[in-house]
């Protein structure tokens, strides 16, 4: 199948608005083949699981930068020593992506959110009504931080940390609030600059 036909296909399921739904997403440059990666290529990896994805697998033509960027994400994200609950560090994740524009990104980490927390109406509610939703003081907090370092990063500032110390957030919630919102600003532009979301053909 070309690239041709199948962005033709794409646009058939395109998906307009922010879902939980699992999603596809398509390429707009080619990934490397399965079949092709090399030892190198599974290390840049991390995890071998990550062969499936077309995703990583075109992030995969440069494996040592891959390896960096997995290794930083399963750290910010799994890392289960203090700081936030996995639940708010998804939340974080989510909301950039939410504001970023990000469907499969905000797809992704919307449905871990809801997952780990069970507010799965709170997290739909982020992403039907956008980054203003009223999520409860804490939940709003961590939104809140991470929309401004979405927007530009010194637009976050002293008055978003005494937010979320105010919730109960110490030290290294507050880094990984900051961390899962910067390593998202990031990862939505690479994502939205090399392919699109597709609704799951399987679904």
């Amino acid at each position: 199948m070309t690239t041709e036909s199948t962005l033709t296909h794409s646009h058939d399921t395109h998906p307009t608005v922010f879902t939980q739904a699992q999603l596809e997403w398509l390429p707009w440059l080619e990934p490397l083949p399965e079949a092709e990666l090399t030892e190198r290529h599974f290390a840049g990896l991390v995890d071998a699981s990550r062969a499936k994805s077309p995703y990583f697998r075109l992030l995969a033509r440069d494996p040592d930068i891959l390896g960096a960027r997995t290794r930083t994400d399963k750290d910010i994200f799994y890392n289960p020593e203090a700081g936030l609950p996995r639940a708010e560090r998804e939340l974080s994740a989510a909301a950039a992506s939410r504001y970023n524009g990000c469907i499969y990104c905000a797809s992704v980490h919307a449905r871990f959110a809801s997952h780990f927390s069970q507010r799965t109406e709170d997290v739909q509610r982020l992403l039907d009504e956008g980054v203003k939703a009223d999520l409860g003081e804490r939940w709003s907090a961590i939104v809140a931080a991470s929309v401004a370092l979405s927007a530009t990063p010194s637009a976050f500032g002293p008055e978003h940390i005494e937010l979320l110390r105010a919730q109960g957030l110490d030290d290294l919630a507050i880094a990984d609030v900051i961390h899962g919102a910067a390593f998202f600003n990031w990862a939505n532009r690479l994502m939205l600059s090399l392919g699109e979301p597709q609704e799951n053909a399987a679904a």
